[in-house]
């Protein structure tokens, strides 16, 4: 690409604070969810400069636009604001070419691991080898305990990959997204352990012991 960083960054700071982008046609939509969308159009905003060509041939009409905008709102909605917008400038310094929602979500994933959260992918491989105690383990991040947790130890450890990532990955993310916003993880308490506990005696135990017990209290 020709665009310098600075460039870049400029644009993003533009498109960011324009007040002409408009809404996508999702309809009505919880206030908590406004400024993703705003977020989107963003990146659609910066996508159509930087991609032009490409950005038209990809959206010929307005109604398959807002389709596609409604598609990255809903798979990108854990992102923050400024994680979507950092994601968007990562794949412009990149790519000559307009991304795959996919691609924009992986972008969007390397900005959120700037904040020293792992991948879900490497999250997700933390968990299933993480040894017991789970509490007690040295976390690279409490949200990687959290979503094992949530997604269950027993299930991490059985399940084959195909069944359990998606779990997990669901979680870790809800999860990284809280955190963006301000959300603080307390650390997991560690079971106290407990003594062993002794088992049961036979009958034939018990009456010995008893007898023995008679011997010393000369009870005999």
């Amino acid at each position: 690409m020709d665009n310098s960083n600075d460039l870049i960054d400029q644009t993003v700071h533009e498109v960011a604070t324009s007040s002409t982008n408009s809404a996508t046609a999702a309809g009505p939509a919880p206030e908590h969810t406004a400024h993703l969308i705003d977020a989107i159009n963003q990146v659609f905003a910066l996508f159509r400069l930087n991609y032009h060509n490409q950005f038209y041939s990809a959206f010929a009409d307005t109604a398959l636009l807002n389709q596609a905008k409604r598609l990255w709102l809903e798979t990108l909605s854990y992102f923050t604001e400024e994680q979507i917008l950092l994601g968007a400038k990562r794949v412009i310094e990149t790519s000559d070419y307009l991304p795959t929602l996919n691609r924009m979500l992986q972008c969007c994933e390397d900005s959120a691991t700037s904040e020293g959260l792992l991948s879900p992918k490497d999250a997700y491989h933390e968990a299933c080898n993480a040894p017991s105690p789970k509490a007690a383990f040295n976390w690279s991040h409490l949200a990687v305990y959290y979503a094992g947790l949530e997604t269950g130890w027993y299930r991490l450890s059985h399940e084959p990959e195909s069944s359990s990532y998606p779990a997990f990955q669901e979680s870790y993310r809800s999860l990284c997204r809280d955190i963006a916003q301000g959300r603080q993880l307390t650390s997991p308490i560690e079971p106290q352990l407990t003594k062993e506990e002794k088992p049961a005696l036979s009958k034939e135990e018990s009456r010995a012991r008893l007898t023995q017990l008679k011997s010393q209290l000369k009870l005999d």
